[in-house]
């Protein structure tokens, strides 16, 4: 979950072109608006832990999808295909079983979540403790806030039981999809800015300036 928000850089946001700018904004806006409101049943609903994994299994089985055939119908290039259907097969793997575990057991995917929010927060700040800049120290905040959460869950664990740390658990990654979704929709804003933006003129079209200052374009 933590991942998804690196297709909201700034640079992608700022070098989109209003045409891609049309197609994306609606999307973002409705995975934005979808993750935080599964988000906000997850934590008042008894099935809250099934719903958060069903839908990130779906998230993922779809995300991998895309980038299998982008892979295979040559849209991705060349020197990150390979990458693309590595991922894309692990998407598709996890979405799937994540999916299965959310259909057929409560107790179950209570279980995969007490397991994998900790695990998942704590491998995220790794990743971006291994880079520069303003991504390194948002790993060291995401680190402390991981032991905070990772250690919470087990004295909730020892003191109250699995169940009562599986339902903390819940809370947490209902938390972590919100808090994905907010930039989302903020990319989605810029996004429709910058749809509603006119296109540029053709390059060549019209008076370039070329001839007209020495009076070319009348001849």
């Amino acid at each position: 979950m933590a991942n998804g928000t690196g297709i909201l850089s700034a640079g992608t946001v700022g070098a989109a072109t209003p045409e891609v700018a049309r197609r994306t904004w609606p999307r973002w806006l409705a995975l934005g608006v979808a993750m935080i409101a599964v988000a906000v049943v997850a934590v008042v609903w008894d099935a809250g832990a099934r719903l958060l994994l069903g839908g990130v299994g779906l998230f993922l089985a779809a995300r991998g999808t895309v980038l299998l055939r982008g892979a295979r119908a040559g849209v991705v290039p060349g020197e990150v295909a390979g990458r693309a259907r590595s991922l894309g097969t692990v998407a598709v793997v996890a979405g799937a079983a994540a999916l299965v575990v959310a259909v057929t057991s409560a107790s179950l995917a209570a279980a995969v979540l007490l397991v994998g929010v900790p695990l998942l927060l704590l491998g995220t700040s790794l990743g971006l403790l291994g880079r520069g800049g303003a991504a390194r120290r948002g790993g060291q905040a995401l680190l402390v806030w991981s032991v905070l959460v990772t250690a919470l869950l087990v004295v909730t664990g020892v003191l109250q039981g699995a169940d009562r740390a599986a339902d903390v658990a819940t809370v947490v990654a209902a938390l972590v999809l919100a808090v994905l979704g907010v930039p989302l929709l903020i990319g989605a804003a810029h996004l429709r800015t910058v749809a509603a933006a006119p296109a540029p003129a053709p390059v060549g079209s019209g008076c370039g300036g070329c001839a007209c200052g020495a009076g070319g374009c009348g001849a």
